[in-house]
């Protein structure tokens, strides 16, 4: 399919509607971040995705887009449930609910500044990440499993990993009630037992960071973020457990599609009516593995903790937690009536604005925390929705990769990446030499210049701007 974009504003893309689109294409960016022309078809897959079933309004694609599975990631699309809207494992993603945490630490930089080295000492020899198995909670069997499918975040504060203030500033407080574990395979189960706590690998990370800048002091003080103030990010997902629920699903989905009469461009955008017992069963299923996710980062939480109280001797709270692979039933206005609708979020995340409904008291006046993550000697950004954002009220979910994991290892060379950045003043702590040049800063959109384009779009406005201290990769 031939794109076209029109310019609607210097930060907003139309694709007309053409073929089997049934809406629209919108794509907030500059034409600097817009996606290569060769080599990247996420141009495409919004169009792509805009021919399912029951789609609404438009089909979105954040500032950070590029090409994923069937979706592009830091895609959104809404697909009416009462009018055959459809559910599609690949607007969600493999690593369902993969998200991000941000703590606040009760110190400054300066004052962590002659004990970074030590703090960076314990997180690397203590958070597990790689591949393979190694979480810091191994669960017995499939019964023990099956509360944290059911219970999220909530079950592993139960059991001692943390305090119940953790669970008002999480999404959904820490757990979506429709987790159906049921629904969750053996094989998923089995992948999943020994990853509980763990980064896992690829771009996921956790970082120590400063408040470098803040540019909405009323929403930073109400977040806990204060100029020098440090802080954590704990970037990562369901593991596992969390890719092999959706390999399961896409499956079954793919086999259905001839029976619900689906015609798809693209047999990555497989799915199902949200209804329908496919729909449900992979609905129930997700929600599962993303209460797996919430439990995962969780568990990192306390041990970020434990490092902090160790070597500097400091308190963390959780400032929130927000997932960004995610499928939603939730209620929006469209042409001036309200719909049920199942809102996908691929690498974009919800971004409420103050006094939404869904916000706990303690954010309802500064609105919910969105969390846009750089990567390693890059900024990362905290940001806040905007009443405005027509996007189903979603926003990017980090800089955006430009590179491929291959291009990258071509070009650099992970123990020259780490001296670079530890002469930059950024602590680094690797799993593998060859994950560290995956990730290296030159593969990724910058990502002042996303967060602008957020900001100029109307999806949500700057709260403060944050810098790293240190990194643990996964």
């Amino acid at each position: 399919m031939d794109i076209t974009l029109v310019e609607e504003s210097p930060f907003r893309f139309r694709i007309e509607r053409r073929g089997a689109m049934r809406v629209p294409g919108t794509v907030f960016a500059t034409r600097a971040l817009l996606p290569e022309a060769a080599g990247d078809q996420a141009l495409e897959q919004v169009a792509n995705v805009a021919t399912l079933p029951g789609v609404v309004r438009a089909s979105f694609a954040m500032p950070d887009v590029h090409w994923g599975y069937g979706f592009p990631i830091g895609g959104v699309a809404a697909t009416d449930v009462e009018a055959g809207g459809v559910v599609s494992p690949g607007g969600v993603g493999f690593d369902i609910s993969c998200g991000v945490r941000l703590l606040a630490a009760g110190i400054d930089r300066d004052a962590l500044e002659p004990r970074l080295r030590e703090l960076m000492d314990v997180l690397g020899d203590t958070i597990p990440r790689g591949t393979g198995p190694g979480g810091l909670w191994r669960l017995p069997g499939r019964p023990q499993m099956e509360e944290v499918l059911a219970g999220g975040a909530g079950y592993a504060v139960e059991q001692g990993h943390g305090v119940p203030r953790d669970l008002t500033f999480c999404e959904d407080y820490g757990a979506l009630e429709e987790a159906d574990p049921s629904q969750v395979g053996a094989r998923a189960v089995e992948r999943g037992l020994r990853q509980v706590g763990s980064l896992g690998s690829g771009n996921h990370f956790l970082e120590v960071q400063a408040v470098d800048r803040v540019h909405d002091e009323k929403a930073a003080a109400a977040f806990g973020l204060r100029p020098g103030g440090v802080c954590v990010m704990i970037h990562c997902g369901s593991r596992g457990l969390g890719h092999q629920v959706c390999t399961d699903h896409v499956r079954v989905m793919d086999r259905s599609l001839r029976r619900f009469g689906i015609s798809l461009p693209d047999r990555q955008l497989a799915c199902a009516p949200v209804v329908s017992p496919e729909g449900r069963a992979y609905l129930g299923a997700m929600a599962a593995a993303a209460n797996y996710g919430r439990a995962n980062r969780q568990l990192l939480t306390e041990a970020v903790r434990r490092a902090f109280t160790s070597a500097a001797g400091v308190e963390v709270d959780l400032v929130y937690d927000v997932s960004h692979n995610m499928a939603k039933t939730e209620t929006h206005e469209v042409d001036g009536v309200p719909r049920r609708l199942c809102v996908h979020r691929k690498g974009a995340t919800r971004a409420l604005p103050p006094g939404h409904p869904d916000l706990p008291g303690e954010l309802s006046g500064a609105g919910q925390p969105v969390l846009i993550p750089g990567t390693m000697g890059t900024a990362s950004y905290v940001l806040v929705g905007e009443p405005g954002n027509d996007a189903f009220l979603s926003t990017c979910h980090g800089a955006g990769r430009v590179w491929s994991r291959h291009q990258a290892l071509r070009r650099v060379r992970g123990e020259e990446l780490r001296g670079r950045l530890e002469s930059e003043g950024v602590a680094v702590r690797p799993s593998s030499w060859r994950g560290l040049a995956e990730e290296t800063p030159e593969a990724y959109k910058d990502v002042d210049a996303v967060a602008a384009a957020t900001e100029g779009a109307g999806l949500a406005h700057l709260v403060a701007r944050l810098v790293p201290l240190g990194v643990v990769k996964g």
